[in-house]
């Protein structure tokens, strides 16, 4: 059976404790053991972290630039490698999985960029003979703690700009899925990298709580489920880090009477149903506002819905494939049993869902609900399935405030003509990242992001120039240069205000 190490140091470790079990979603199979690591084994990676960070810091951003170009052209030369890798022990199909990488990448192609974008503020003249300049230095070591939804892109997303910025990186990935960051790490190494700026370690609960405690690793980045988020939040800043923890989402997509509704359909076929609906930025929930909205909006949803084609991760007709896991398969389902105990109405019902010659894969068919309202434990939780969800909302008042009263505020959406309206919606609703006819608002990788409420904990988002803040920190310097002539005529004077 396949394993897959640790890498620490530029290579396997050899060494595991503990092992967890691969699957292949589309089989049912069990493809692959991942070892487990301990603080032990932790502690490696910190102490190998440490002898190389501080001359990578050193290394002017130009030549940092450098390896992540070369970083850049071998993941796009090994693209379908990765994408391969990434569906077979995640389950989404190769074109989502492709889609994943190059996301990611996006990220990478703006930490090319570090040498402009850590350029510092200077004044010149801040008062007799004194200039004031600020210059942004690395934190040391990094971790990032990320999910199975996404084991390409957001692994880049944070190890990207946090080496570019300077630092060590130890990436911590999600046990179900671990095989592409490992492949990740050894193309950094391929790039340039120094062995042990980039180490990935592999672990549940124990390893986390190592990193979280940790006393050599000032900054964490987590993205996961908001109860997790939560609890990595607040360990990691009562032990004095800097923590950035992202959280679940229950998106909504407000739908005005004046929009096109065949483009909303075509757009909720992809958002809510692609790749099987575990992302947080799907799109589960669709706010129709007005009974007409609704009425015809679910006639031309039907349709759409059952054309959907479900089959494995490597089929290139299938619009989406199996879930990760069969607990996670289970967990879904029950939602939908939940839902309709309820009072939901289950119009299309994905559960029992057999897929023919792969009876035993993890798969869920396409699900409609509607008559769901905001008191359904179904609505308030997330589901994070092929399950689209509809809440009727009477008016635009009501659509606004249905995202804005959620307990998540990752991301929302307003389908309609009427620019004013959308305006409106995009000034008033209580949500971090807003989608004006566009289904899945990810903000492009030179802009950042981020969610609010329990979609995230801390007060700098992903990526971007305020992921560059996260990993860094700021110096500031007053600095004056006397003419030397001792006789004290030209004594420092600190610049006051007004």
């Amino acid at each position: 059976m396949r394993q897959v190490d640790h890498f620490i140091a530029g290579g396997p470790t050899g060494s595991a404790t503990r092992k967890h079990q691969i699957w292949n979603p589309s089989t049912g199979e069990v493809q692959a053991e991942v070892a487990l690591g301990d603080a032990a084994l932790l502690q490696k990676a910190v102490d190998e972290a440490k002898k190389v960070q501080p001359e990578w810091a050193a290394t002017n951003p130009q030549r940092r630039a450098r390896v992540m170009f070369e970083f850049k052209r071998l993941v796009e030369a090994n693209k379908q490698e990765l994408a391969e890798l990434l569906s077979s022990e995640h389950g989404k199909v190769v074109e989502d999985a492709h889609g994943d990488v190059q996301r990611g990448l996006e990220v990478i192609e703006f930490a090319c960029g570090i040498p402009q974008a850590l350029k510092g503020e200077y004044t010149q003249g801040a008062g007799p003979g004194i200039d004031v300049y600020s210059m942004r230095q690395p934190l040391g070591i990094g971790a990032g703690i990320t999910p199975f939804n996404f084991p390409a892109m957001i692994p880049m997303w944070m190890f990207g700009m946090a080496i570019a910025a300077g630092n060590a990186f130890i990436l911590k990935p999600s046990e179900r899925d671990p095989s592409v960051p490992v492949r990740l790490a050894e193309l950094f190494v391929e790039a340039g990298a120094p062995e042990g700026l980039l180490q990935v370690v592999h672990g549940d609960k124990e390893m986390v709580d190592a990193i979280l405690d940790h006393p050599d690793i000032p900054a964490i980045s987590f993205v996961g489920s908001s109860d997790i988020a939560q609890y990595i939040y607040s360990r990691g800043t009562a032990n004095a880090k800097r923590v950035q923890a992202f959280g679940g989402a229950k998106n909504h997509g407000i739908v005005m009477p004046d929009a096109d509704l065949d483009q909303v359909v075509n757009d909720l076929a992809g958002a809510a149903f692609g790749s099987a609906g575990e992302r947080c930025m799907a799109l589960p929930v669709v706010v129709p506002v007005g009974e007409d909205t609704a009425d015809r909006l679910r006639e031309k949803l039907i349709p759409a819905i059952n054309a959907l084609r479900v089959g494995v991760s490597n089929d290139p007709e299938a619009h989406y494939g199996p879930v990760v896991t069969p607990e996670h398969k289970a967990r879904v389902e029950s939602w939908i049993d939940t839902a309709e105990k309820e009072g939901a109405e289950v119009v299309i019902d994905g559960r029992g869902f057999s897929l023919q010659g792969h009876e035993d894969g993890f798969f869920v068919g396409p699900t409609l609900l509607d008559r769901v309202t905001p008191g359904m434990e179904s609505y308030k939780e997330e589901i994070f399935g092929p399950v689209l969800q509809i809440v009727r909302a009477k008016d635009f008042e009501d659509a606004v405030r249905l995202p804005s009263e959620h307990q998540y505020g990752n991301g929302v959406a307003i389908f309609t003509r009427n620019g004013h309206a959308a305006r409106e919606f995009a000034n008033r609703v209580n949500v971090g990242m807003v989608g004006i006819n566009v289904p899945i608002p990810v903000p492009v990788s030179y802009h950042s992001f981020g969610g609010w409420k329990r979609s995230g904990f801390g007060d700098i988002d992903q990526y971007g120039m305020e992921g560059l803040k996260f990993w860094t920190k700021a110096k500031k310097v007053t600095q004056r240069w006397p003419d030397g002539g001792g006789d004290g005529s030209n004594a420092f004077v600190i610049p006051t205000m007004g």
